[in-house]
């Protein structure tokens, strides 16, 4: 791909990413289109279907985050790495969610490309998890599928407020340290 297609594919996926990210299934790719400063015609030229524009959105994003967490991998206090990425990706959640909603609303999978990248990010969180449990910030009997069922347990209370969210991981976080 030439630079210039590139560029306007990234803006497409910058454009995207937010207003789907907002507006879920309402949003519209015209509205993609006018805040990437491109035509409409560009957004579905890279983009054959809305569907497919949500898959690369919801993909990109998985990997934007499995980067994040991979460069947290040798930090030197492994427990607040775990414990800061648990947190952003709770933070994370909500848009992430309306991705993927619109995505099926829109007649799009989940599954292929899009499995693979979560299941990139799931192994970045699993590094993360051995590393703060070899270091003794948590519990030697939590293993990944318990931590994943409580970051999605957490990130689906997305009506709660700042302070109620704060002390929900409190709660999490108290469940995990290690058993004294």
């Amino acid at each position: 791909m030439r630079s210039d297609g590139q560029a306007n594919r990234d803006r497409i996926l910058d454009a995207a990413e937010d207003v789907f990210g907002r507006g879920g299934a309402t949003a519209s790719t015209e509205e993609v289109a006018r805040l990437a400063e491109v035509g409409i015609a560009t957004v579905f030229r890279h983009f054959p279907t809305k569907a497919a524009l949500l898959q690369a959105v919801l993909i990109r994003r998985y990997d934007r985050l499995r980067a994040e967490a991979e460069t947290l991998h040798d930090t030197a206090d492994p427990g607040a790495a775990f414990y800061d990425f648990f947190r952003h990706l709770v933070a994370d959640a909500p848009a992430k969610i309306t991705i993927g909603e619109a995505l099926l609303d829109a007649g799009g999978d989940t599954g292929g490309e899009a499995h693979r990248a979560a299941n990139g990010l799931r192994g970045a969180v699993g590094v993360l998890l051995r590393r703060a449990q070899a270091a003794g910030a948590v519990r030697d009997d939590v293993e990944l599928p318990e931590v994943y069922a409580l970051l999605v347990a957490t990130s689906r209370a997305t009506a709660l407020d700042d302070e109620v969210r704060a002390r929900m991981l409190a709660i999490v976080f108290d469940g995990l340290a290690p058993l004294p």
